[in-house]
């Protein structure tokens, strides 16, 4: 609902400025398709799940835009506010382009509501850099989406004739954004964006509001970071309400060492987190393990800190960091201070967090290279769902023995679950399948899961015991193989 009090936030809408007055929380979907009347942009389940909302959203970078797809429907308007939104209507050309000519002619479009969003996610491929327009890249993009009318394989096959296409062209490397408009894949104004998001934060300052220091965070009700979770939970009181965007704070970003710590801003979106050199060096199979917790539109949301504080017991993100024994770095105002992830929870969504304090960093202590870490995760879809049980292990071994472990595990108590002694009694053990059983069975005396339409409990604390087995042949394939414990 627009009011006169309502805030004004300045952003590119496809090739025309706006300064839209809209409540802080409300959806970007709904900014569309109610005061916009641009409908092409589809309401589906509006949890992030179908793909049929995705826009494209870019930020300057220096002389460049950088663009991600993301769910409209988890993401509030004021975080716009000095960015480019990209819509449907925004790719429509005097005749269709290569992606959407490809579904026309492979026939990948039945009723049409998902073509919109997935047109979109398509597109953002090619504004990556490289161009990779590869099957595993095409499914990527896809992951995000939901079609039961026409399937996947017609998708895919239009997948395969954009890359045959872009490959003839010889378009990819060098990213080149002038033969992608030449090549009629995208608007001409594509080309203006950056000078033209210069004049917005030419006229009013700056899209990033004041710092953490400066502004009194404790006076909203909520604060949004990624979204993700909070506008599934809570989307009608957040759309009329006004929201605290963490996004505002340029300090809550980025990724760097310092003090012993990889240090992650607690604004470190999941995908950003995929491809950080430092943490590749660390979890070499980030990638994957990213591709079975969310799809890359809402990877391209969902936040560290966010995933950390939302507290859900089976958050996936919040299981790796454990098995790393994270830190966190929370600030109130000027005062900072430091709190070990393992006692962050004190029961069912309840955290050692005042009111007044914002978690700024997730902070990782740089470890032996010889550690290795492993995350494992069940659910009823392979990915893009809700764990039944999810678990992650980190371990080290010296002169034959495991000289240091991590080990954590959700979906099996009120809180996510740091196995403490398990860990603890693993130190100094041989690397050999007593030691395996002994893991299984000391884990069991420190979970405590429920039957819910997840599982039953009985199911999760099998879940467990076969993920650890996982673990441990995964992470030491010299040593033991699945079938050594069949």
């Amino acid at each position: 609902m627009l009011s006169e009090s309502s805030p004004t936030y300045c952003f590119l809408l496809n090739d025309r400025i706006v300064a839209a007055a809209a409540p802080s929380g409300q959806l970007v979907l709904d900014f569309l398709r109610r005061h916009r009347r641009q409908v092409g942009t589809k309401e589906g389940c509006k949890e992030g799940d179908c793909g049929a909302c995705v826009v494209l959203v870019g930020e300057l970078d220096d002389d460049r835009v950088r663009y991600q797809p993301i769910t409209s429907c988890l993401m509030p308007v004021a975080e716009l506010a000095g960015k480019h939104l990209v819509t449907i209507e925004g790719l429509r050309l005097a005749s269709l382009t290569p992606i959407q000519q490809a579904i026309v002619d492979e026939g990948a479009t039945q009723c049409g509501f998902c073509t919109p969003g997935i047109v979109i996610s398509l597109t953002a491929l090619l504004l990556q850099e490289p161009v990779d327009f590869d099957p595993a890249s095409v499914r990527r993009a896809l992951s995000g989406h939901l079609c039961r009318c026409t399937g996947y394989r017609s998708l895919l096959a239009s997948g395969e004739v954009v890359r045959r296409r872009l490959e003839d062209a010889g378009v990819g490397h060098p990213w080149d954004l002038e033969r992608l408009i030449d090549d009629g894949h995208l608007p001409a104004w594509l080309a203006e964006a950056p000078s033209l998001l210069r004049s917005i934060q030419s006229a009013d300052g700056s899209p990033v509001g004041p710092t953490l220091e400066q502004d009194a965070v404790a006076g909203h009700p909520w604060r949004v970071a990624g979204g993700t979770d909070i506008y599934v939970q809570r989307g009608d009181d957040l759309a009329r309400s006004a929201v605290e965007v963490l996004g505002r704070y340029p300090e809550m970003r980025g990724i760097h060492r310092a003090d012993g710590h990889l240090r992650l801003g607690a604004l470190t979106t999941f995908e950003e987190l995929t491809h950080q050199p430092q943490v590749l060096e660390l979890i070499p199979d980030m990638a994957q393990h990213m591709h079975w917790i969310a799809s890359w539109q809402i990877r391209n949301r969902a936040t560290l800190g966010g995933n950390v504080v939302n507290a859900s017991p089976i958050g996936d993100m919040t299981i790796l960091l454990l098995a790393l024994e994270a830190e966190l770095a929370i600030r109130r105002g000027e005062d900072m201070r430091q709190q070990a992830l393992a006692t962050f929870y004190k029961g069912y969504k309840e955290l050692e967090l005042e009111m007044d304090e914002v978690v700024t960093e997730i902070c990782l202590p740089v470890r032996d290279p010889a550690t290795k870490v492993h995350f494992e995760k069940v659910s009823k879809r392979k990915t893009l769902d809700i764990a039944t049980v999810n678990s992650a292990m980190r371990l080290r071994l010296q002169d034959g023995l495991i000289a240091e472990v991590g080990l954590a595990a959700g979906g099996v108590a009120p809180v996510p679950l740091f196995l403490k002694n398990t860990a603890k009694a693993l130190v100094g053990q041989a690397v050999e399948k007593a030691t395996v059983h002994l893991a299984c069975r000391l884990a069991q005396q420190e979970i405590a899961p429920i039957s819910d339409v997840r599982g039953s409990a009985d199911y999760k604390r099998m879940l467990v015991h076969q993920q650890l087995i996982a673990h441990f042949c995964q992470l030491l394939p010299q040593h033991f193989s699945v079938g050594d414990f069949l």
